[in-house]
């Protein structure tokens, strides 16, 4: 079955009270936008269509910087969910199957809850996500005759006796491509909002003599968010799912409610997780690892038995290899660390390769900026950096070879070899006491003037 995702994205989230469109706004690192997207494209969609509006172009840009083959189109005037949805009409010609309308601001749809829906097309014309409510408040209602839908009622809309119902609408439909655009062209606004609801094709299905039903999912699926104290809540209830995996998934997490993770974050059984740990996106942690506390890791792979941190901070492109020693206040940055290499203590790495079981002392840099281009650093395998070495690069420490502390290495330096490269000590006797007593007595005579 051919599949293509609508997604709505064009709300503005006045809520919010922020100049990024809503969908927009972070969750677990990524945009709630992206949760959509990635969990529709479970399902294998033929096509996925962005409906953007305010922001248009930064919508754009993220649905594009997330997948080229995205097709985003605008909806100038917010007319309604149908008007919404008749936006993505040209994108989809042509295309033969079914069609998902997800929301960019309801971003814990799980993809085997859409599987359910694709599947209950097989029986029916239209399909719709209901979930029971707690708290049904100014939620639509699906009305249900046995097991198939008659219709569904917004809530200013509703009767007194329909207000009862607590099986509500998530808002997600699922009908053929071209059946739903049929149905859409008969929506009208005549209703308290004026608008053009999508809810209103279910009762034009009915009136055709078409099917329809209702397939339900948890109510925290269906979370739709419209202010920042609703993302806040987002983001607390995805992080208690995701850290509850983790421990059910084998790894130890020392305080877990201080540990956060992203949408994408992997981490192996047999880790250990100390506290006050974030995960940022694009990060994998092998079985076995640990990761101290008080440490920041986004874009980065750590490999078996390895340990990191604390206070250590990994950025995109750091990919370490197994029983590597990452210590305190050290910083890796599109590095390639090989096995067995300890880089212990105070040290930035960046753009640079260091070869196994090399041993970085602390305070060493890898000068790696010029103010306008990076320059890569290569360490050969077993190499010495002495404590405070300064790497300028482009330069290559050859295998087996030792710096100097306190040198400041401009040229490359060949395998086994001592590099020193610092100014000769020089000791003056009786300067210091000179110079101490010079300065009181400016000191003193500023203050008198003063």
């Amino acid at each position: 079955m051919n599949i293509a995702l609508i997604v709505l994205a064009a709300g503005k989230g006045t809520r919010m009270n922020s100049e990024l469109p809503k969908v927009l706004h972070p969750i677990a690192g990524d945009p709630m936008l992206i949760h959509a997207l990635e969990a529709g494209a479970m399902l294998e969609p033929q096509r996925t269509v962005v409906v953007a509006g305010h922001g248009a172009d930064l919508v754009r840009h993220a649905a594009l910087a997330h997948d080229a083959t995205i097709k985003v189109v605008e909806q100038t005037e917010q007319l309604g969910t149908a008007h919404a949805v008749a936006q993505a009409r040209p994108a989809l010609e042509g295309f033969n199957g079914v069609a998902l309308v997800l929301y960019g601001d309801t971003p814990f749809i799980q993809p085997e809850t859409l599987e359910r829906m694709r599947d209950a097309l097989a029986q029916n014309d239209v399909v719709v996500l209901g979930f029971e409510a707690a708290d049904p408040a100014r939620y639509g209602r699906l009305v249900m005759e046995g097991q198939q839908l008659d219709r569904i009622v917004e809530f200013k809309d509703a009767s007194e006796q329909e207000r009862l119902i607590t099986l509500c609408n998530s808002g997600v439909v699922a009908c053929k491509a071209d059946l739903l655009f049929d149905l859409i062209d008969a929506v009208d606004n005549t209703n308290a909002s004026e608008e053009y609801y999508l809810t209103d094709i279910v009762g034009l299905a009915r009136e055709r003599g078409l099917t329809a039903t209702a397939v339900t999912c948890n109510e925290a699926e269906t979370i739709g968010i419209n202010s920042r104290g609703e993302l806040a809540r987002a983001e607390a209830g995805f992080q208690t799912r995701a850290r509850a995996t983790l421990l059910e998934d084998g790894v130890t997490l020392v305080a877990p409610d201080t540990v956060f993770l992203a949408r994408d974050t992997v981490i192996g059984r047999d880790t250990l997780v100390e506290p006050h740990v974030v995960f940022g996106p694009g990060v994998t942690v092998e079985s076995g690892a640990t990761i101290r506390a008080f440490s920041h890791l986004e874009g980065c792979h750590v490999s078996r038995g390895s340990i990191v941190g604390p206070y250590a901070r990994l950025r995109p492109g750091a990919e370490l290899a197994e029983h590597v020693r990452i210590g305190n206040f050290v910083e890796i940055k599109n590095a390639q660390i090989a096995e067995g290499v300890k880089i212990n203590h105070l040290s930035y790495i960046g753009d640079a390769t260091v070869g196994a079981a090399a041993n970085v002392g602390a305070g060493t840099i890898t000068c790696n900026y010029d103010g306008v281009m990076k320059h890569h650093t290569h360490i050969g395998a077993g190499a010495f950096i002495g404590s405070n070495t300064m790497l300028v690069a482009p330069v290559s420490i050859g295998e087996g070879a030792l710096t100097g502390s306190g040198s400041v290495i401009t040229s490359d330096v060949e395998p086994h070899a001592l590099a020193l490269a610092r100014a000769p000590q020089v000791e003056k006797p009786g300067m210091a006491r000179k110079l101490f007593e010079m300065l009181k007595a400016k000191k003193a005579k500023q203050q008198r003037g003063s």
